[in-house]
């Protein structure tokens, strides 16, 4: 097999195991695992919110979770590292799952991206794009973006600061796709500066402070008061 070759599987192989461990420590609040081969097996590092339901008891759940690694995808003495995550409204993997799980539940997918954006926002981050496609609202699949702050596109620094996750949910009305970026002002380049000062200036809405997305919206209290870009479009699905 050629270079070229083994890595193109290797890839394909862990892609696998992202999505294996999606689905399987989904209650645990899967935040990202990294792969890494050595001499003597291969060592995976797992990231989740809630540790112990990933270890259970007596270290039951981890040797488990071991032994399927071994069994579906064909790994040689896998050592498995559950680390907890300090800061998880900055997890894009992680707030991208919290979305499916309102929408899961009952909660309008507006009303879901509203909070994960004031509750990120809050958070420190520098700005937050969320986009939802699919059956939203009728038969034919629209598609939803939702940006606050300063989220780069392109060039280098987009590629240190912005940070992506995606997921996708099934509902009544079909498959719907959630993708979630993050721009951190942690990773921002000495060169580089934000002046917060602007966001102080007279007529400038603050983000409201993060709320239940379950919780009823009044007159008084409304749910969602950040100044929030809507970007709305239909997809183009190859039907007449």
């Amino acid at each position: 097999m050629s270079a070229v070759k083994n890595v193109m599987k290797n890839t394909y192989r862990n892609m696998e195991i992202n999505e294996f461990l999606m689905q399987a420590l989904k209650d645990a609040g899967f935040g990202g695992v990294e792969i890494q081969k050595t001499p003597v097996g291969a060592r995976i590092t797992v990231y989740v919110t809630r540790p112990g339901l990933v270890i259970g008891r007596k270290g039951v759940g981890i040797k488990d979770l071991m032994a399927k690694l071994e069994s579906k995808f064909g790994l040689q003495n896998p050592q498995i590292s559950v680390l907890e995550v300090t800061n998880p409204e900055l997890n894009p993997n992680i707030m991208c799952n919290r979305i499916a799980q309102l929408i899961e539940r009952g909660t309008a997918f507006r009303r879901a991206s509203m909070w994960t954006l004031n509750t990120i926002m809050s958070s420190g981050a520098l700005g937050v794009e969320v986009s939802i496609a699919g059956k939203l609202r009728t038969e034919r699949a629209h598609f939803e973006k939702h940006t606050v702050g300063v989220v780069p596109k392109s060039g280098d620094v987009a590629g240190k600061i912005v940070q992506t996750g995606m997921t996708h949910v099934l509902t009544k009305m079909g498959l719907m796709g959630i993708q979630l970026k993050i721009a951190t002002k942690a990773n921002l380049p000495q060169e580089f500066s934000f002046n917060s000062e602007g966001s102080n200036a007279p007529g400038m809405e603050q983000p409201a402070a993060p709320s239940s997305p379950d919780a009823p919206a009044t007159a008084d209290a409304p749910n969602v008061e950040a100044p929030v870009a809507v970007e709305t479009g239909v997809e183009n699905n190859g039907t007449s």
